[in-house]
């Protein structure tokens, strides 16, 4: 009998179609998602790959043979399904594997008004009670309700999503600007046209047909592979600056003019000075900024220049959401380049992220590059994974490496992050494989690469 906790990540379900799940399966989880979740009506939507509306439309008949129902708004971005959740408050999910290749899928869930759904927060009862309904010859077989069965209904929502996004972010009145959009054969070829068309902006597509297979590289544009074809139309076309998105378009990177990449952590600084600009001046005194531990220092250190105070969190959306709600905060920001706004429901968008980048550039005349030099102020490593047999031992033996120098300080928020007076690194084990992860920053490049082949020199011994 197959064994769910191979597809139910802390955060989603993610697998392969159909070895891993299929359509039956689809239909029990929007079954056991309402019956978990309580809810009376919820909204359903999905990417461009080529198992998703199936997918979708049985977890709809699933939600809908409890009596409940469903919304669908078809074709969306990961942010455009948190933005209709929110605005018609009411659960959702979102088929989607992100930037996994062409034969995943999955799903992330929410509650109404974008709570996210993880481990702590009812991923694990669905998986139990949908468990519960396979068979052993791995067949699923839903129990039968006298529930009076819901209707499923077609909305677009994408006309409301980038109005919303753009009532946040006014840039009817920056100097124009040529921008190449990489959006790698994903979502955010659906939603780039509308929410950027109309504005003083001279958009040069790139990758905008939808296609699951992705023809032309990987939608995940945190592997630097994935952003060679962008760079190289900025330099040849002379744009002003590039983005990237990943494959459900949640996420957006930045290249500057000279086809550089933006630190995500400089894009957090950047973001967060302008939210607590507009924070400030509707009366707002100390508001608070959420960034995760491996985040450069300089964001912590910029948000305090500024007047704000942050609140340092775990790497993961859930953590950052749950923060966000119980501090308040305005805006959060992560090294992997999903960024969080208040005003968007605490739900994570890399579209609202660009428009403040491209209003940033826009009001003044520096050039991208000019413009994000003071938001850096460090040197990253950037991720290094090496594979490990026993990650607890290895991290053990590094923590021992360093427990004699004088003036370093520990700490286990997220694994662990081990810091002195101008330096850092965290390793943190990765869930789900036999990996440990390392992020390292200095003050400058020799001192970065020197503690970097330090720590893996050990884990790696």
């Amino acid at each position: 009998m197959r064994d769910l906790k191979q597809i139910v990540k802390a955060y989603d379900v993610r697998g392969v179609v159909p070895d891993q799940w299929d359509a039956d399966l689809s239909r029990a989880f929007g079954a056991a998602f309402v019956q978990v979740t309580g809810a009376e009506a919820i909204v359903v939507g999905h990417d461009m790959r080529p198992s998703s509306p199936a997918l979708a439309r049985a977890f709809a008949e699933g939600a809908a043979s409890r009596g409940v129902d469903v919304v669908e708004i078809g074709l969306c971005s990961t942010d455009q399904l948190y933005f209709a959740s929110g605005k018609l408050d009411l659960p959702g999910a979102m088929f989607t594997a992100s930037h996994n290749p062409a034969q995943y899928n999955g799903i992330k869930m929410c509650r109404k008004g974008a709570a996210p759904v993880g481990e702590a927060t009812g991923l694990v009862e669905i998986r139990e009670l949908v468990q519960s309904w396979v068979n052993e010859d791995d067949s699923v077989t839903v129990p039968a309700t006298d529930a009076t069965p819901g209707t499923i209904t077609q909305q677009d929502e994408l006309q409301a999503y980038a109005d919303h996004l753009r009532g946040l972010v006014d840039l009817t009145s920056i100097r124009p600007l040529k921008v190449a959009v990489d959006a790698g054969n994903g979502m955010g070829g659906h939603t780039v046209p509308t929410v950027l068309g109309g504005l003083p902006l001279e958009v040069v597509p790139m990758y905008f047909e939808l296609d699951g297979t992705f023809p032309n590289h990987e939608a995940n544009p945190l592997d630097p592979k994935n952003l060679v074809d962008l760079q190289a139309k900025v330099r040849e076309i002379g744009a002003d600056l590039g983005l990237a998105f990943d494959g459900d378009a949640d996420r957006c990177f930045v290249v500057d003019e000279n086809g550089d990449p933006v630190n995500p952590s400089a894009i957090t600084a950047l973001v967060a000075v302008r939210e607590l600009a507009k924070a400030q001046a509707a009366g707002e005194t100390e508001p608070v900024i959420i960034h995760n531990l491996i985040t450069s220092w300089a964001v912590p250190e910029i948000v305090a220049e500024h007047g704000g105070r942050v609140v340092r969190t775990r790497v993961g959306h859930s953590f950052i959401k749950e923060e966000m709600a119980k501090s308040g905060a305005i805006f959060g920001g992560e090294h992997s380049a999903h960024y969080y706004f208040r005003d968007f429901w605490r739900a994570d968008t890399g579209m609202l992220a660009a428009l403040h980048v491209l209003a940033a550039l826009g009001e003044q005349p520096k050039p991208l590059s000019e413009l994000v030099s003071a938001f850096n102020r460090y040197v990253q490593s950037g991720e290094i994974n090496s594979t490990v047999a026993d990650q607890a031992e290895r991290v053990a033996a590094v923590r021992a490496a360093f427990a004699d120098e004088p003036g370093v300080t520990f700490d286990e928020l997220d694994g662990l992050t081990v810091a002195g007076s101008d330096w850092w690194f965290n390793l943190r084990a990765s869930n789900t494989e036999p990996l440990l992860r390392l992020n390292v920053e200095a003050r400058d490049e020799s001192k970065m690469a020197a503690l970097r082949d330090q720590v893996l020199a050990v884990v790696r011994a």
